[in-house]
């Protein structure tokens, strides 16, 4: 027997209760299988729902959380510009991502699909087999397949989950890497400074003999080893920008109930091995044309 149909402020509420609940994003085709027979226009389903979370989107502009679609679906987070605040929920500060963890990042979302030899060719030193496996075990890249070379190496992309941590829809919302040096590298050689006068070793000390990175802004899947250095530090700059930039946002990512009474704010933070060791990764998926492996 079907139910009556619902009104537009009921399908609102409805599908802003599960945002709020649910665990992780959700897409249109989720939220629309929460309801039942006669509840939505049976050729206007999907649509009445994007109508529903448009509103909400809109509603949120004025409100210290916004709706955001990402790789995964939609979800509700705290805005960027209030993590200084929210992140003071938690006693640890928030993780610092090493050079060479940014570095081996940038490669594999720049560059993917990847081996690890290809990576250390480029980087021009050695990649710890921590790094890797810690990428891994986040979830942040994953094998795509074996390379048609003897001993058929492991190919790494990234994933869905990469997305998701750094609220991307798409590696195409990743800034091309020739607008990147202009504006990080004088930062990284300010850090760099910092780190000598203090009598330490500057943290790129070992990337800066780094190999070749992108010559087009495009992920190439081909002549790694055949890259200019200049552009790997500033895929690295990229991921490095985007990482600090964002650090908020995945602390802040609101799931039901903590930040304010019915909101929980979920934070996503990378462990310690993470920080020192690993860089993020996700599913084979399009940069700048690039096609997914998925």
């Amino acid at each position: 027997m079907a139910n009556p149909p619902l009104e537009e402020g009921q399908i609102k509420r409805i599908v802003e209760a599960a945002l709020l609940a649910s665990d992780g994003p959700l897409t249109v085709a989720n939220l629309t299988r929460l309801f039942g027979p006669g509840e939505l226009d049976e050729e206007q389903a999907s649509k009445q729902v994007r109508d529903a979370v448009k509103a909400l989107q809109g509603e949120a502009e004025e409100r210290g959380v916004e709706l955001r679609r990402i790789a995964s679906g939609y979800r509700y987070q705290v805005r960027q510009e209030l993590s200084t605040w929210v992140s003071r929920l938690w006693d640890e500060k928030p993780p610092r991502y090493t050079r060479a963890l940014l570095e081996t990042l940038s490669i594999i979302i720049y560059k993917q699909p990847v081996t690890r030899g290809d990576i250390e060719q480029i980087r021009g030193v050695g990649v710890s087999q921590n790094i890797m496996r810690t990428l891994v075990e986040r979830d942040w890249i994953k094998v795509v397949g074996q390379k048609e070379v003897p001993g058929r190496p492991s190919l790494y992309g990234t994933t869905r989950a990469l997305l998701d941590y750094f609220s991307l829809k798409s590696l195409d919302e990743l800034p091309p890497l020739s607008e990147i040096k202009a504006l990080i590298e004088p930062k990284l050689v300010e850090e760099d400074i910092a780190v000598v006068e203090q009598g330490g070793e500057p943290d790129g000390a070992a990337s800066d003999a780094a190999g070749s990175s992108v010559q087009d802004e495009s992920p190439s899947h081909e002549n790694v080893a055949d890259e200019s250095d200049t552009q790997d530090e500033s895929a690295e700059a990229a991921v490095r920008a985007t990482a600090d930039a964002d650090q908020g946002v995945a602390d802040g990512a609101v799931n039901h109930a903590d930040a304010a009474p019915g909101i929980e704010v979920s934070a996503v933070l990378p462990d310690d091995a993470a920080v020192e060791d690993g860089a993020p990764s996700a599913e084979v998926v399009p940069l700048h044309g690039a096609k997914s492996a998925n």
